[in-house]
């Protein structure tokens, strides 16, 4: 089981669209979410993945990931089975030095929010943010994926 580091941020502006080296459409649902525990399926494009989650030890800096690449027509079985509340994304992805920065924009519910993650080595990594990079929100319950699915931006953004 891998240890994942990341650090989440919102995003000022679209510029990242021209930044992104690559891009993908991803839907993912939740099989259980539970305070500190997700076991989630992702479409990637044609790929399908299953994750499972752990709790964070530290705000929501890092956690515990096992993710496993399973045939998409499991995948898409599976989907049906998920927990109300799919999530819709494209991801971009951005280079900033040596990292990729994964920069998730929401669609349906979820529309209007854009939010950039970083995977670091170990926690006090430093690393180069973008221009497009704003208010840090590593450990903001509200920008979880599992929390998103369930009350999504819509139901809670200020500028409604």
């Amino acid at each position: 089981m891998a240890l994942e580091i990341e650090r989440k941020f919102l995003v000022l502006d679209d510029s990242y669209k021209h930044e992104a080296f690559s891009s993908y459409h991803i839907q993912q649902g939740y099989i259980c979410r539970q305070r500190g525990k997700t076991v989630r399926v992702r479409i990637r494009d044609q790929q399908g993945f299953l994750t499972i989650k752990g709790p964070s030890p530290d705000g929501g800096l890092s956690r515990y990931e096992f993710e496993q690449e399973i045939p998409l027509s499991d995948a898409e079985q599976l989907i049906l089975l998920c927990e109300a509340g799919v999530i819709d994304k494209t991801r971009w992805l951005v280079k900033s030095g040596p990292h990729t920065f994964e920069v998730d924009e929401f669609h349906g519910d979820n529309a209007g929010l854009v939010v950039a993650e970083v995977e670091l080595a170990f926690q006090t990594e430093t690393f180069a943010k973008p221009a497009f990079i704003g208010e840090e929100v590593t450990g903001d319950r509200r920008y979880y994926n599992s929390q998103l699915s369930q009350h999504p931006y819509r139901e809670w953004r200020t500028d409604k």
